[in-house]
């Protein structure tokens, strides 16, 4: 795993907090993933999901209590952008803020180059 690419996407403290949490009820060795793949409305899609398989090409962040992975050719679309968690009246959510999109859907979640 390489984390020399780790400064191309931001954390917020919100979105830390929210990860730590759900790592607290994994295993030792789990990690949050965070991917783009095609589909969803606008193209691409982010996917966030917990798994304990970090691939030895994955991009590592490193942050006291956490460890995310993402894969080389998702941090291409990621680069200059920042995750966020949110909790407001539309519910909770991981919110991606990405320079790199065009434009993106009502919910979020995919976007356009």
């Amino acid at each position: 795993m390489s984390s020399q690419k780790a400064s191309q996407i931001a954390l917020t403290p919100s979105a830390c907090n929210r990860i730590r949490a759900l790592l607290a009820n994994e295993s030792a060795d789990s990690v949050f993933r965070i991917a783009v793949e095609g589909g969803g409305c606008s193209g691409f899609q982010y996917q966030f999901a917990i798994t304990d398989q970090a691939a030895s090409e994955d991009v590592l962040i490193h942050e006291p209590g956490l460890r995310v992975v993402i894969d080389e050719t998702s941090m291409t679309f990621l680069e200059g952008a920042q995750l966020d968690f949110v909790d407001d009246l539309m519910g909770q959510s991981f919110r991606v803020n990405n320079p790199n999109a065009k434009s993106s859907c009502g919910c979020g979640t995919s976007f356009s180059l």
